[in-house]
């Protein structure tokens, strides 16, 4: 699938990854898009107040050639949006709760988007055969993407895939201990970075067990160590000066699969009847 290079999808992706000088320069980019596509290197500089050779090297990281290609791109970006017959804006306010609404719909479905343009087809259709034949699959997240892997857990269960989980971060680690080289260990984390979570990979590669790591960042030392990597989208960064991290790109990753799985898998339909049966009394 192509990979829709945005830049503000970059930035925000990436923001835990750059350096102080370098964060400068995506905060104003962030808050001026449409004053950067007019500005020389050297203004860009003066207003974010760092050096030329900075955001050079910041272009770089944002997988441009160089400034005039950032300008062009985002200027591109800006267009589009316009097209579709929206502005994507950061702007949330209850003093202008539609406008801000709008705002906060037309980011989501662009993280969505971004997120779904990422995934390589290959390395997908290699990740379903593995959990279709996989004894166990272990979630593992600490934090705020505990919630992601007890859906993921859920999920597969229903569909007749052993999953495991837990909230109990010494629980997770001392399950993953008695796993095999036939399960499967899916991390999930928002910069990758997480030492837990990087501990419980490491421990799982030494025993064989093949690991998928979701995460924000393809450079983060998390998608770097596991055998299959699912990038993720997020702009939060545009709603809030202080990162945190949105659901929704990874909890549609697990969507994915399990939407994929349950078409590839002949039991499927008899193990989501059989769960079904199984709560109906609990409904009302």
């Amino acid at each position: 699938m192509e990979n829709l290079k945005s830049v503000m999808n970059i930035i925000c992706s990436e923001y835990n990854n750059f350096f102080e000088a370098e964060k400068k320069i995506a905060d104003y980019i962030l808050a001026n898009k449409t004053k950067v596509i007019e500005m020389t290197i050297s203004e860009l500089a003066k207003n974010a107040g760092t050096s030329e050779a900075t955001i050079t090297r910041f272009c770089k990281k944002c997988n441009m050639k160089g400034f005039h290609h950032l300008k062009i791109t985002l200027a591109q970006e800006i267009v589009d949006s316009e097209k579709e017959g929206f502005t994507i804006s950061g702007s949330v306010s209850e003093n202008n709760i539609k406008d801000s609404l709008n705002n906060i719909l037309a980011n989501k479905i662009e993280e969505l988007k971004q997120t779904i343009s990422m995934i390589n087809e290959e390395e997908l259709r290699e990740i379903l055969s593995i959990l279709k034949n996989a004894k166990i699959v272990q979630f593992v997240a600490v934090g705020n993407t505990i919630p992601i892997a007890l859906d993921g857990c859920y999920k597969l269960n229903q569909i007749g895939i052993p999953a495991v989980t837990n909230t109990i971060w010494e629980t997770q680690i001392a399950y993953t201990y008695n796993l095999s080289k036939d399960d499967v260990v899916i991390v999930i984390s928002n910069s990758g970075a997480s030492k837990k979570l990087i501990d419980v990979v490491e421990i799982a590669s030494e025993k064989g067990v093949t690991t998928i790591g979701i995460t924000n960042s393809a450079n983060s030392s998390l998608a770097k160590i596991c055998n299959y990597h699912i990038k993720t989208s997020t702009r939060e960064k545009l709603f809030l000066s202080e990162y945190y991290f949105s659901r929704i790109s990874a909890m549609t990753v697990i969507e994915i699969l399990y939407l994929f799985l349950t078409v590839g898998k002949d039991d499927v339909y008899a193990n989501i009847s059989r769960h079904a049966q199984s709560i109906a009394d609990e409904k009302i």
